[in-house]
């Protein structure tokens, strides 16, 4: 089975985890591992602790505690989609989350309609849950990942190669393009294009210009369409302005192309990502483990 051993993440997205910041959560969390039989009022010895598997319990009631949480990530879109219709930019806004399969329907001003996904950091299943609707001109995932000690580079590239390609390919559900951009971008997760000062100030508080990554024109299909076009920025009309206002340009687009092909009775697929024609990231023939309609 074909491998994916050529990815080199680094240029994925401009921002990092650091060294540093890596290194600080892991020694808190065997700091809390080792003190976590202490914790609380359960009166247990602490080999019966471990037995009861109560810190574990409890740390997956945060975890989803956390992910369930969408106040701060409506709050962020809300702010940036309000900016985009005082300017102009797009006609109106609805949240639709409440009884819809996605989270916004936003109207342009020309009356093109964008669906937008909202997803966290990309590295999980949640992420390939999404339904393009038929009314779609445009339909974008946008990630919102609000761990600072979250891996943005293996984050993108798991959502972009493992989890939007295969379900592209296998289910049909076309994404036209991926925003990554959210409230900890430039303040709790320290962002290259603030020391260039690119962004914009946003109710008292400033953000570096979000990342774009613009997806193929239609599905990849290994007998009928191996590698299918992407497409340009001012053809994804939603995508353009919000980059446009939040003071971005080309440096901080990327074209996601992905090939199909046969081998043997396989499905393979490849992603690269580009900028301005420059290799960003590019995987080997990995093998599609989804069946495809």
């Amino acid at each position: 089975m074909a491998r994916s051993n050529r990815i080199d993440k680094s240029l994925t997205i401009p921002c990092e985890l650091t060294e540093e910041a890596r290194s600080r959560v892991d020694a808190y969390a065997k700091a809390l591992i080792a003190a976590a039989p202490s914790i609380g009022e359960h009166h247990l010895p602490e080999r019966d602790f471990w037995r009861s598997r109560l810190f574990f319990s409890a740390v997956e009631k945060i975890r989803g505690t956390q992910a369930a949480s969408v106040g701060k990530k409506k709050a962020f879109i809300d702010s940036a989609l309000q900016a985009l219709q005082a300017s102009h930019a797009i006609g109106s806004f609805a949240f639709t989350g409440a009884g819809d399969r996605h989270d916004y329907q936003v109207v342009m001003p020309d009356g093109r309609v964008c669906i937008i996904e909202a997803k966290g950091c990309l590295d999980g299943n949640n992420t390939t849950v999404y339904t393009r609707p038929p009314n779609a001109d445009e339909f974008i995932i946008w990630s919102l990942c609000q761990n600072p000690g979250a891996d943005p580079r293996h984050n993108v590239w798991s959502g972009i190669h493992t989890r939007l390609g295969g379900k592209i390919i296998s289910e049909k559900e076309a994404v036209d393009a991926l925003v990554v951009w959210d409230a900890l971008c430039g303040s709790g997760r320290p962002c290259p294009k603030d020391v260039a000062e690119r962004g914009r100030d946003v109710e008292g508080h400033h953000f570096p210009p979000p990342c774009i990554y613009l997806f193929p024109r239609t599905i990849p299909d290994p007998r009928n369409n191996p590698n299918p076009a992407v497409w340009k920025l001012n053809e994804v009309r939603f995508a353009k302005s919000l980059l446009e206002h939040f003071g971005g340009d080309e440096r901080d687009v990327a074209e996601v192309h992905i090939e199909v092909r046969m081998n043997q009775a396989n499905v393979e697929r490849k992603t690269t990502l580009k900028r301005q024609g420059a290799i960003l990231a590019e995987s080997g023939w990995t093998e599609l483990k989804r069946a495809t309609r």
